[in-house]
């Protein structure tokens, strides 16, 4: 996402040539820019939903649930909306906050005494919203490999006390690096005050009241999985289905389930500042609540591109918050291994959309290209083309980064027949955090196993002097990593560094947080 961004204020500082703007989208241009966006991005499905003044302007889906089955995407197909799942939490809290069962500026120990960070100044300090605001100190995605890729063994006793053995990369509360760890935490936070598990209590308290009906807090609490949509990658060049990602420690941080029928629904109630109901008079959150999140409260580096005359950028409370010719824009994105989706928000014009989509690397390329031409619609700007610009800018980004890893894997094979004692490598190796892994050896090639997260696991080949690669079995996102040995004066490894191949490996695994010192030979 931040590569993406990136991108786009170039482009935008190219096209300065004032032309003439277009009209607002027409359901059947939505349908058009879709089913293009479809096919030039390799996207298996996808559903939008469109809300204006207060109703619901447009809602359908595209392309198939799943290309094995064929089943087609309607307005109610469920997705896993990831990290849009932040807003319901900040939503959540707002309600406890609303109802004096916490303050913003709670400590957090004071509800989990066991919580603690890098140093006790920050332990001490560390509030409820700076759960929320990524402004922690600590790296952007720190510690997510604990939950990416899914299948390990962490619980939230584990989350809660890992903070302290990170190393802070800014100093507290001046810096945005984004977090989901602390998201988790949240999580936490509301099942203690409230008494039930986040899943019950967002379940209960958000998603029944507003009546959408279809969404779900967790993969638990599904019954009928007969309109799911099934996540896909592209990164081979050929659509083809992946693993839907499994249970989260909690779902604070990405794991509601939802469509983009019931998101219209939440768009809704959001522009209404909280008020909902025939006659707007039940209230799900406060207006001050609702003012406190969408209040910056970490600043961002803004992007005074001239497309937009934007001024400011900053997060708010699972929101961004920025402004484009003269209206506010909240919004988020979503990303699970398969699953993009994108929430956008002009409380000015009273507009807001939704974007899920099923397919890995060309879904959010889809809904950044449609969102922008929505966006523009409304602003009263030109048609940018923005499918076909991001379709090459893409294209390029990839080649960029399979480039990168070409030559990594072009130099294992150059080196295959230089010789290694894998006896002074085998061993077991400890990270305070993420626990131990073993190196061992399997049909005379060494091989690296998580014993927490048993998907990181698969053969290492020789790379240069003391670094080797690994290809993980684990293949629905491009993660494959470089393992750096540090050795004892006899030629023994002590220690193993770690850092992602590929340019554009997704931040959530965070290899680089990793310290792993040997424990047992």
């Amino acid at each position: 996402m931040k590569k993406r961004t990136s991108f786009l204020t170039s482009l935008l500082f190219i096209c300065l040539v004032s032309t003439p703007a277009f009209a607002q989208l027409t359901s059947e241009k939505i349908d058009l820019l879709m089913q293009d966006a479809l096919t030039k991005f390799k996207v298996a499905g996808a559903a939008i939903a469109v809300v204006k003044d207060g109703k619901i302007i447009h809602q359908k889906g595209y392309g198939v649930a799943s290309i094995e089955t064929k089943k087609a995407v309607n307005e109610n197909t469920n997705f896993q909306i990831a990290s849009n799942s932040k807003a319901f939490t900040t939503a959540a809290l707002s309600i406890l906050e609303d109802e004096g069962k916490l303050k913003w500026t709670d400590k957090v120990k004071d509800y989990i005494p066991e919580f603690k960070m890098y140093n006790d100044y920050v332990t001490e300090n560390f509030n409820i919203q700076d759960l929320l605001t990524h402004r922690s100190g600590l790296g952007l995605g720190v510690g997510d490999l604990m939950f990416f890729p899914d299948g390990s063994n962490f619980t939230i006793k584990d989350v809660v006390t890992s903070f302290q053995h990170f190393k802070p990369v800014s100093a507290f509360r001046t810096k945005f690096d984004y977090d989901n760890l602390l998201y988790i935490v949240a999580g936490e936070v509301i099942a203690r005050t409230s008494g039930m598990s986040y899943e019950a209590f967002v379940q209960k308290r958000i998603i029944e009241p507003l009546q959408m009906n279809n969404s779900f807090a967790g993969k638990s609490l599904i019954k009928d999985n007969s309109n799911i949509a099934v996540p896909h990658s592209s990164a081979s060049g050929t659509i083809k289905t992946i693993a839907p990602f499994g249970d989260q420690i909690n779902g604070a941080a990405g794991g509601i389930i939802s469509n983009v029928s019931d998101m219209a629904k939440w768009m809704i109630v959001r522009l209404n500042k909280g008020k909902y109901g025939a006659d707007l008079k039940t209230t799900l959150f406060s207006e001050k609540n609702y003012s406190e999140m969408w209040r910056i409260h970490t600043v961002e580096e803004a992007n005074p591109n001239p497309r937009y005359n934007s001024h400011f950028s900053g997060y708010g409370l699972g929101w961004e918050l920025g402004d484009e010719k003269g209206n506010l824009k909240v919004s988020h994105t979503g990303g699970l291994p398969g699953m993009l989706s994108l929430v956008v928000m002009y409380p000015d014009q009273n507009l807001g959309f939704v974007i899920l989509t099923n397919t890995e690397s060309g879904g959010g390329g889809l809904f950044s290209a449609i969102g922008n031409t929505i966006g523009d619609s409304y602003l009263g700007l030109d048609d940018f083309g923005w499918t076909d610009k991001m379709v090459e800018w893409m294209k390029q980004d990839k080649s960029t980064g399979d480039d990168v890893t070409a030559k990594v894997w072009e130099k294992v094979k150059a080196s295959k027949n230089i010789k290694v004692k894998n006896e002074d490598f085998i061993g077991i190796y400890a990270d305070k955090w993420f626990g131990e892994i073993e190196v061992f050896e399997k049909d005379k090639q060494l091989w690296f196993r998580s014993l927490r997260s048993p998907k990181l696991n698969g053969p290492m080949a020789f790379y240069n002097a003391n670094t080797f690669a690994i290809k993980w079995e684990y293949q629905a996102m491009n993660c494959d990593a470089l393992a750096m040995f540090s050795l004892d004066e006899t030629g023994k490894a002590q220690s193993i560094k770690m850092k992602g191949i590929s340019p554009n490996i997704d931040f959530s695994f965070d290899f680089q947080d990793l310290d792993l010192v040997r424990v047992q030979k």
